[in-house]
């Protein structure tokens, strides 16, 4: 589910805008929730979308970041510090300052590990950042 056919190298990847990382991470995050709720309801496709707009949001996002940042290597919290401190045109309708830099690093750090083919890492940081 989360493999890439040409990973690049962690040097590449340290190269690319946060926002760019950003912008895959929170395809992967899309994907990841959209495919747990497929497997466990019988929703039609729009309580779906509405389940899935429930999940990932700023402010889910930050929750998020706060469960996996203790789990985090050292290049790991440099890609996450990087994303969230990064200065971004916009801002989410309905979050804080500080949940959308938050949630900004955290998807940074999906698109990371996802652009340089860590799909194991993703399944287990997405896993915890889950958990109930």
């Amino acid at each position: 589910m989360f493999t890439i056919d040409h990973p690049i190298t962690v040097d590449e990847a340290m190269k690319l805008s946060p926002v760019v990382l950003a912008f895959v991470g929170d395809a992967v995050e899309t994907l990841f929730v959209r495919t747990q709720l497929s497997l466990e309801s019988t929703a039609k496709s729009g309580k779906l979308h509405r389940l899935t707009a429930d999940r990932i949001n700023a402010h889910t996002q930050a929750l998020s970041a706060a469960k996996v940042a203790p789990l985090l290597d050292e290049t790991e919290t440099a890609v996450f510090h990087h994303g969230r401190n990064t200065h971004t045109s916009s801002q989410a309708k309905n979050a804080s300052p500080a949940d959308y830099h938050n949630a900004t690093g955290f998807e940074a750090l999906l698109g990371f590990l996802y652009l340089t083919g860590q799909s194991d890492r993703i399944r287990y940081l997405l896993s915890v950042a889950f958990e109930n």
